[in-house]
């Protein structure tokens, strides 16, 4: 018997294991160790095509697929706590017409920062104490799980931290949040005042609502 296909057949009981932990979402090798994997074997099955590489670290099943928005589920499983924020945020939620160069992503201060080279991130440390304000569960377009920041967070957001993502890019996404129905500018008060930005954001809201 070929030693390709031993191993692939010796291996069958991990890909099982893979598949009902994981499914299609990409998953890290110490992730796949936590659920019972060895190192070795995972590392024998990429080597015979039974996983594929998505990242430094990052594996997946072949028939899982890469989606259009699968970078930012490549990157959440490499920071589990962290939630795709800033303009990667604005532009899941079409918030924007940018095509951001980078994932953002944020980590609560006090947690590690990692540094990601593949795909290009950029990692925001913010408060701790308001971290989750906003913070839910979405999907890419492959059914990958990822947090994100929700359109209101990230248009407060947007604004308050306009030195670093650009003013015009903050009052763009708050006019295109404020068209949309459903949109609620009581919702951005309450997490202006709970977040900070006030001056930021209070001026530009009532100028739209005057």
């Amino acid at each position: 018997m070929c030693r390709i296909c031993a191993v692939r057949r010796f291996d069958n009981p991990t890909l099982q294991l893979l598949r009902e932990r994981f499914g299609e979402r990409p998953f890290s090798v110490s992730d796949a160790v936590d659920a019972g994997a060895s190192r070795r074997t995972l590392y024998r099955l990429r080597e015979h095509g039974a996983l594929e590489g998505a990242a430094p670290g990052i594996l997946q099943l072949p028939e899982a697929g890469m989606g259009m928005l699968s970078n930012l589920a490549v990157v959440s499983a490499r920071v589990p706590g962290g939630t795709i924020c800033l303009n990667s945020a604005l532009s899941y939620w079409d918030l924007t017409d940018e095509i951001p160069e980078a994932v953002h992503i944020a980590v609560p201060r006090g947690a590690h920062r990692p540094t990601i080279k593949e795909p290009i991130t950029k990692v925001h440390v913010f408060d701790a104490d308001t971290f989750e304000l906003g913070r839910q569960q979405a999907r890419t377009d492959a059914d990958e799980p990822f947090c994100v920041y929700s359109p209101e967070r990230s248009v407060v957001d947007a604004m308050r931290m306009a030195r670093w993502i650009g003013r015009d890019v903050g009052l763009h996404a708050l006019r295109r949040y404020m068209t949309r129905p459903g949109s609620s500018p009581a919702r951005l008060a309450e997490l202006t005042r709970e977040l900070g930005g006030n001056a930021s954001l209070r001026p530009a809201l009532d100028a739209l609502l005057s």
